[in-house]
């Protein structure tokens, strides 16, 4: 008998940003999926008619169709002031995230297998007095994961993240050998058991320029994650590095390998950007859940305007659907 498609929610994210526009394009897209869309509804169908699409919107979070053209499954939260296209209001910072709440607890509970979230205005939250780093910090919070681990993914590279969002500054200081070993078996773990990867093989870049160039351009390679790559090896990991982040990144470092471990945000993703933006899909690691994201920001510019490219987020519902195939089979 045919496994039923796995039941995948959506938060569109900030409601004066693209979100919503993504979210309305679903319904007439043919998806390998059960869709379930957390947002206001009353907003959704606004959009709709904003952007000319005739959408049949259900509020049933219980009774979730078969995936039919114009027709969209949302469970309801509401905003708490009425959203305007392209224009950020701080009184709907707790609604957006009580839609991810929501998603979380439903997937934790078992009855939705996956959830994918939209772009949040990290700013816009913070402004409404909500301290807020980012999806993956506050997706662990929810789920007491001790250590979350950012992974964007497309579909020739895999870059995770030892740091996530913090300053530069504050970066060194984040480094730690036990942080890199505990970073290295959550994602050796993931690629083993979530995405069917027998031997993954990481390649790790170092700090500093030249990966310190022994030690005249740093010692962290030398102090810390030299000795953290060792131990890791030791416990089973194939992991290749320290290596110079201006050189990893080419076919020759990269044949063979199956990801790169950066150790902060802005090393390894703008060259994931580069040769995939919009094609490639943000997966947090480490979660008792399967969470998958989007690349790209709120773009408000575009909101409304029927000029969002649906390209990323079809990629993180699709590897939504996968995983959780792979992980209720």
């Amino acid at each position: 008998m045919n496994q039923a498609p796995p039941i995948i929610a959506f938060t569109p994210g900030e409601p004066a940003g693209i979100g919503p526009d993504l979210a309305v394009g679903l319904a007439s897209q043919d998806l390998p999926l059960r869709l379930i869309v957390v947002a206001d509804a009353d907003m959704l169908q606004q959009r709709a008619v904003a952007l000319g699409i005739d959408l049949a919107i259900h509020r049933d979070p219980d009774r979730i169709p078969e995936p039919r053209s114009g027709n969209l499954s949302v469970c309801h939260v509401p905003l708490n002031s009425p959203a305007e296209i392209g224009r950020l209001d701080t009184e709907n910072a707790t609604a957006v995230l009580r839609g991810l709440e929501l998603s979380v607890r439903e997937c934790v509970s078992g009855r939705w297998h996956a959830m994918t979230t939209g772009p949040v205005h990290k700013a816009i939250i913070n402004e409404a007095g909500i301290a807020f780093s980012g999806h993956t910090e506050f997706l662990a919070r929810l789920t007491d994961t001790e250590l979350p681990v950012m992974m964007l993914a497309s579909e020739s590279l895999k870059v995770a993240l030892v740091t996530t969002h913090l300053p530069l500054s504050e970066v060194p200081g984040a480094i730690s050998g036990d942080r890199i070993i505990r970073t290295l078996e959550v994602l050796e773990g993931d690629l083993r058991h979530r995405f069917g990867i027998a031997s993954p093989r990481i390649l790790v870049c170092g700090l500093n320029p030249h990966a310190g160039e022994g030690g005249h351009l740093g010692r962290e390679e030398i102090e810390i994650i030299e000795p953290a790559l060792d131990e890791a090896r030791y416990r089973g990991i194939l992991v290749d590095g320290p290596l110079p982040a201006d050189t990893l990144f080419t076919p020759r470092h990269l044949s063979g390998a199956t990801a790169v471990l950066a150790m902060y945000h802005d090393q390894g993703l703008p060259v994931l950007k580069y040769s995939g933006f919009g094609q490639a899909v943000n997966v947090t690691l480490g979660l008792p859940i399967i969470r998958t994201s989007v690349d790209h920001g709120t773009a408000t510019e575009l909101a409304g305007t029927g000029r969002a490219d649906p390209g990323s987020l079809l990629q993180a519902l699709g590897l939504a659907a996968t995983l959780a195939k792979v992980e209720h089979s």
